[in-house]
């Protein structure tokens, strides 16, 4: 997949184009009705297809106190992305100069920059430009005008419930992981990078990886038995999410760590992704460091059951 990182360069891509535009935050089944349409769109017409989105999430710029967290780094979300098959990503940098572009010219730099812009598909309510005017209308009439096709994706329901980034972090922040793997149409994972800590869990006997999230969205802090794929390959571990009251007690700051179980590699400053697969107990402060190793070892037993369980099930 080639990434692009201007408007500018979709002038090196081989027409006829069609464009996907969207934030795409969680790539979850309503973003991926809007990349296949426009990619099998662009194949029938032997263009090339180009996914457009954004970095960082526009909420992030434009109400930083109350961005939502996200369900994908743009990192998780390039992935994601590209294991669609998708040949070209668009990445606009999105700052305060950007969205004080009007829809209008927006659309018109797509044009002046590919040769020649033949379609552009997105989500039914997706909104853009300056004073997010711009809207589904709005493109219409500005495809009629500049010569190109505007698709607009239904919404794509789950169970009598329109699948949208917002009910899926809902989801993900009661711990309803099921229900957000329905409308994700995969489960739900975290990527983050692997960066040190105060080395207590190597201390008592459990060394764990604290990940660096990027702001995405945690389920109910707790301890759980997870998955985590390090460059490709996959390892189980035990994983607790929360404030760790044993330790320090701050809760200024929630963290991630997972034991992998029979792993022993330095992986400091390396990328693994998680999925939480069962919650074990509720995080909880223990009398001292022993007795949280303790606990700890009981909890590794009992992920261990349980693998042997989800194995032979």
């Amino acid at each position: 997949m080639q990434t692009l990182h201007s408007i500018s360069e979709l002038s090196v891509v081989p027409g006829p184009i069609f464009l996907a535009i969207g934030v795409f935050d969680g790539v979850h089944r309503g973003h991926q009705a809007v990349i296949s349409t426009s990619a099998r769109n662009a194949h029938l017409a032997e263009g090339a297809s180009v996914v457009v989105t954004f970095d960082p999430h526009p909420a992030k710029v434009l109400r930083p106190r109350d961005a939502p967290h996200l369900l994908t780094a743009t990192q998780h979300k390039i992935a994601l992305i590209r294991a669609l098959g998708v040949s070209h990503l668009l990445i606009i940098e999105f700052n305060r100069e950007f969205a004080a572009t009007s829809p209008e010219d927006f659309v018109q730099q797509l044009v002046k920059h590919s040769k020649p812009l033949r379609e552009i598909c997105v989500g039914h309510e997706w909104s853009f430009g300056k004073d997010r005017r711009g809207n589904l209308d709005l493109l219409k009439k500005l495809g009629a005008r500049f010569d190109f096709n505007v698709v607009g994706i239904p919404p794509v329901m789950i169970q009598g419930a329109v699948v949208s980034s917002t009910a899926i972090r809902q989801a993900v922040e009661s711990g309803s992981l099921t229900k957000a793997a329905e409308m994700l149409g995969r489960e739900y994972t975290i990527l983050g990078t692997v960066t040190r800590g105060d080395q207590l869990g190597r201390k008592i006997g459990f060394p764990t990886a604290n990940l660096s999230a990027h702001s995405e969205q945690f389920p109910p802090n707790g301890v759980y038995l997870a998955e985590a794929w390090f460059e490709g390959v996959l390892y189980h571990g035990v994983v607790n999410l929360g404030y760790r009251p044993t330790v320090t007690g701050d809760k200024s700051q929630r963290l991630l760590e997972i034991h992998l179980l029979d792993f022993e590699r330095d992986i400091y400053g390396k990328d693994l992704e998680v999925r939480f697969v069962r919650y074990l107990r509720a995080e909880r402060k223990f009398e001292s460091a022993e007795a949280l190793a303790r606990q700890i070892h009981a909890d590794v037993q009992q992920a261990r059951e349980l693998l042997r369980c989800l194995i032979n099930s």
